[in-house]
């Protein structure tokens, strides 16, 4: 029980310190590609220390809404990472939870940061708001359904089982049905983690926003914690790219070397997956929202071809 403990207070430490290089590194390879030299992989280290040097300017409009919606999301999005398997298979809180129950804490997230871009009354948050909600009634089924045509051929919708089944399967896992759900569940990644051309993490374009709209009243420590919570649920999203679709690698038994043999291959996976978002993101533009709806139906169709694939495969 300690050791399960320990196991789980590492990852979720690992998860914090990774979360911010993740996205300083994506930055980096975005820049190398726009023939930038652009800032240091570490820099989103020091904008969150900076902001949590800083004191907020809250509206005096605000409800205890607005000041517990950045806690709550990144409650909810930390709960996840004892759920998501990372370095290890196992996780000691798999039990209490499986791939509906991580689906589940990420709209937690997202409706309470929506809801506190609605308190503060602004017509900027309002929108992203109502955009954040339009994006989300199309992902969240997709997401489910790609990571469940996976479930489909291991048995069970728990996440621990999936990454250690998949894993012991070795390249016989790899079918027509795995590599459609992998893609249906990258461009569901592009989307829930606010990527082009679903969304601009780095504009500063009031009417093309949509995560930065819902965020936009808030500073200081507050905007330290949301940020660091977009960080980390971007690491996660990426954590399941990684540990359910090729998750060989990732450790099955409690050990030393296992543990850090298989932390270095995780590391690797996800830096392998933001070049690939950051090739992504600089080869194409931010789409109108009202063409979002053909992306994330082809993710939710190839979700559907998955589950028809394996159907036949298996024979029915």
């Amino acid at each position: 029980m300690i050791s399960q403990i320990i196991i789980s207070f590492f990852q979720i430490i690992i998860i914090l310190a990774l979360a911010p290089l993740l996205s300083g590194i994506i930055k980096k390879i975005k820049a190398f590609f726009q023939i930038r030299k652009g800032a240091s992989v570490f820099q989103p280290y020091y904008d969150i220390a900076k902001l949590l040097r800083k004191d907020s300017v809250v509206s005096e409009n605000v409800s205890w809404i607005f000041h517990a919606a950045p806690v709550i999301s990144f409650a909810a999005v930390l709960t996840a990472g004892l759920i998501v398997p990372v370095f290890i298979s196992d996780m000691p809180f798999s039990f209490a939870g499986d791939l509906i129950a991580v689906i589940y804490l990420f709209a937690l997230a997202r409706f309470f940061t929506a809801l506190a871009s609605l308190d503060a009354g602004s017509s900027f948050g309002g929108m992203g708001g109502s955009r954040e909600m339009f994006v989300a009634s199309m992902v969240e089924p997709a997401l489910m359904l790609s990571i469940f045509a996976v479930a489909l051929n291991v048995g069970s919708t728990n996440l621990s089982q999936i990454s250690q089944i998949v894993s012991a399967m070795g390249l016989s896992a790899i079918s027509p049905y795995h590599l459609l759900a992998f893609v249906a569940f990258f461009i569901i990644a592009i989307a829930e983690t606010g990527r082009i051309p679903v969304d601009n993490p780095a504009t500063h374009l009031e009417l093309t926003m949509i995560h930065e709209a819902m965020i936009l009243e808030y500073s200081g420590k507050q905007l330290a914690i949301v940020e660091l919570g977009a960080m980390v649920k971007q690491l996660l999203v990426f954590s399941l790219l990684a540990n359910i679709f090729f998750p060989w690698g990732i450790a099955n038994d409690v050990g030393f070397v296992n543990m850090a043999i298989a932390l270095i291959v995780f590391l690797i996976k996800i830096i392998v997956l933001g070049a690939l978002m950051a090739i992504v993101e600089t080869s194409t533009a931010k789409w109108r929202l009202f063409r979002l709806p053909d992306l994330l139906s082809v993710s939710l169709m190839l979700s559907f071809l998955s589950i028809v694939s394996f159907i036949i495969v298996k024979g029915g």
